[in-house]
């Protein structure tokens, strides 16, 4: 794999901590960043089993995922811990990527725009250049369904709407991925969505094959920000 097979495309995987040394050795000088799928809400400190921001940047990761609604959901990272965590990410010079859906409930009900809006509120998130938000409807996660074009294009659009009202210009520069289901089949007609620049690729991720096609979509559809393969 060389920078000419992506060109502008930036293209980063995200495998389980244990594995991160490994991968980072295979990857060598191909043209793929590193990433941790989850990182400790503390800093340095007795806390047995956590794995801190800085123990992911000196392993050679350039990127952390915060608040994927696994964790949400199964570990409690609630409001505050999301925050938390985004800090000790910002402050270890990693580029947090930040999660951010809505439950199938959530969706039926007519509350989305109030729980991303507010997920990305209660986050304290604060502008930096390496900030990444990845909009990740829970119903679409490992499902095989996936938001339609419409409903990707309006959620995306809320979302970069509350970062221009909120950090102005700076605010038009922040990537937005989208997560949830994206695969070969469908990952053209998501990346043609406004406000969608690029994919957060959880089950596709798990095949080379699938993965680097989804990868030379996004280059054939000028999308040029950043995809992640979390691995599972």
């Amino acid at each position: 794999m060389s920078q000419s097979d992506f060109g502008h495309v930036d293209v980063a995987v995200c495998p389980p901590f244990v594995h991160l040394s490994v991968v980072r050795q295979m990857l060598g000088r191909a043209p793929v960043r590193l990433g941790a799928q989850n990182l400790g809400e503390h800093g340095d400190g007795a806390y047995t089993g956590e794995v801190s921001a800085a123990m992911l940047r000196d392993l050679g990761c350039r990127y952390v995922i915060v608040g994927h609604s696994e964790r949400r959901a199964l570990f409690g990272d609630g409001a505050p811990v999301v925050a938390r965590k985004l800090q000790r990410a910002f402050e270890a010079g990693l580029d947090p990527i930040l999660c951010v859906g809505e439950s199938l409930a959530e969706r039926q009900a007519g509350t989305t725009r109030e729980v991303v809006l507010g997920q990305l509120a209660a986050s304290g998130l604060s502008m930096a250049p390496s900030l990444v938000i990845a909009y990740e409807p829970v119903w679409a996660i490992g499902s095989g369904l996936s938001a339609t074009v419409e409903q990707v294009e309006v959620v995306h659009g809320w979302i970069r709407e509350w970062l221009l009202e909120r950090f102005g210009v700076a605010g038009g520069a922040v990537s937005i991925l989208y997560g949830g289901s994206v695969k070969p089949e469908n990952a053209a007609a998501l990346f043609g969505c406004q406000n969608v620049d690029g994919g957060l690729i959880g089950g596709a991720s798990l095949s080379a094959a699938d993965f680097i096609e989804i990868c030379r979509q996004a280059e054939s559809a000028r999308v040029a920000k950043t995809f992640l393969g979390g691995a599972k």
